[in-house]
């Protein structure tokens, strides 16, 4: 008995969906991201809504959503918190509105809005998600899962990370179009863009190199397991335990800290016997009481001066009371002196309880540039990360499953705002981008007992439209998105369109 065209139709309508997802859970950001998965998921989602009823169909898609927020939080071993469990089903509610806007629009609008909606809809969903959430761009944004492919990646240098959102969307309702209606002018249209993007890209690598810059050598250093086991066997407990060390007797913790401290200083030395010029140390390397600060910034100053070299300090200085920390970073001159101290300004949600820093993130001329500095998670606030900088240093602290694509994430930022960028990462993987997101330099830091890692840095950086301009595209996104919305209101067409329901 054969199956009617109705049951035939449904089973080709999950499968679409069956795809979407299987798809999507390769392209969130994540350790097993698959590139051209990123490209494909969405053409199968919306095949799925544009074919069915709305509501209905919105509701998996939904699911959809949270599914992969959670395998994105399963894969990089993110704990799985009440906050994180609440994040999930934010971030998945926001992911759908722009398949709201397609479902629910795509019959009341002319030919460019049907191609545009839903690609201009997706970057102003993933620039406010970016913008105005805890999370920042650390889930979802579709430009990650692209990292290795630099000359696509270019575009972010003028448009902003969101650009990639805005191409992955267009050929999605492209292909749909083609897919319902069998015209190849949207197809033709978004493939002639997305060429031009990826040859502009191919020129701006070949014909803006970072190559013939000056450059300074840099080096990155984190504590050593040894120095780190013997501090916890003087504490009793871990030395990241802030409200635990608060109960310990003063001199325990200064003991356990000048194990750390001596590590750290014996290796900022041998850094700059080796020709380094600027030394920064990884996110909370140093753990010190905040009556001891004054003379470990003394010492500190007395070793920059001795060894003539920029040193960034990155230290958790222990508070008596909540929150038992301070999550900083001090930056010295060749002659001693403090030339920034900077507070970590977006500590992470639900596993970090730092007051948020605040002001302006520090930028200081040197003869290597222009120096900046931000810390570990600052960096997946692409807002937060546009300054005029030739060189970002930026302290990381990360666990194994998220230090190496966390990394990545950050890579976007030098080509977005045209400087070189260096990511000391305790736990995860050091790596040296220079402006176009070449890899200069990489070390594994998860075995936890690693030599100074070393790099020569460009010691000027570029400028970009998108540092000068910030997030115009997004914003028009934005705007044509509630154009769109205000259009389809108004007409009286019927909603859905005429669509296959094959």
């Amino acid at each position: 008995m054969t199956s009617s065209p109705a049951k035939a139709a449904t089973r080709r309508r999950y499968l679409w969906l069956g795809l979407g997802l299987a798809l999507q859970l390769f392209a969130v950001g994540g350790r097993w991201d698959l590139p051209l998965a990123a490209w494909l998921f969405q053409i199968f989602l919306l095949r799925f809504l544009r074919t069915g009823r709305p509501w209905p169909g919105l509701v998996p898609v939904w699911l959809v959503g949270v599914a992969g927020g959670l395998f994105w939080a399963v894969q990089l071993a993110v704990p799985i918190t009440p906050l994180v469990l609440v994040g999930v089903v934010v971030l998945g509610s926001a992911a759908l509105v722009p398949f709201v806007v397609d479902r629910l629009l795509y019959g009341r609008l002319g030919a460019v809005g049907r191609l545009l909606a839903f690609p201009a809809a997706l970057t102003a969903v993933a620039y406010l998600m970016g913008s105005f959430n805890p999370f920042g761009t650390a889930y979802g944004l579709l430009a990650v899962t692209q990292h290795d492919d630099l000359a696509l990646l270019q575009v972010i240098s003028v448009a902003g990370p969101y650009a990639i959102a805005f191409l992955i969307g267009a050929v999605a309702t492209a292909a749909n179009h083609v897919w319902e209606h069998g015209g190849s002018r949207p197809a033709v249209v978004v493939a002639a863009v997305l060429a031009a993007v990826i040859v502009g890209g191919q020129a701006r690598l070949a014909f803006a190199h970072a190559a013939s810059s000056p450059t300074v050598r840099v080096a990155g250093l984190n504590p050593s397991a040894a120095a780190l086991g013997e501090a916890r066997r003087l504490l009793g407990t871990e030395p990241t335990d802030l409200r635990a060390v608060s109960r310990i007797e003063a001199g325990t913790v200064r003991a356990a800290s000048a194990v750390i401290t001596r590590q750290l200083f014996d290796d900022t030395r041998k850094a700059a016997q080796s020709g380094a010029k600027i030394v920064f140390w990884s996110e909370n390397a140093a753990r010190i009481r905040a009556e001891d600060e004054p003379s470990f910034l003394a010492e500190a100053a007395a070793l920059a001066r001795e060894q003539g070299i920029y040193l960034n300090l990155a230290a958790n200085v222990y508070l008596p009371a909540a929150p038992y920390g301070r999550d900083q970073t001090v930056l010295l001159g060749p002659d001693g002196k403090v030339l920034w101290t900077y507070q970590k300004h977006h500590p992470i949600p639900g596993l970090e309880n730092y007051t948020p820093g605040r002001g302006p993130v520090p930028v200081v001329d040197t003869p290597y540039g222009r120096l900046s500095n931000v810390i570990c998670y600052d960096a997946d606030f692409p807002a937060t990360m546009r300054v005029d900088a030739d060189i970002m240093l930026v302290p990381g602290g990360d666990w194994p499953e998220m230090g190496r694509i966390h990394t990545k994430m950050a890579s976007l930022r030098a080509i977005e705002n045209g400087y070189a960028l260096v990511r000391q990462d305790y736990n995860g993987s050091s790596q040296a981008f220079d402006h176009q997101g070449h890899v200069l330099s990489q070390q594994d830091t998860t075995p936890g007992d690693n030599p100074p890692w070393i790099v020569d840095v460009p010691t000027r950086g570029a400028v970009t439209p998108y540092r000068l301009a910030g997030d115009v595209f997004a914003w028009l996104c934005a705007a044509f998105t509630l154009g769109a919305i205000g259009a389809g209101v108004r007409r009286r067409s019927r909603p859905g369109g005429s669509l296959r329901t094959g």
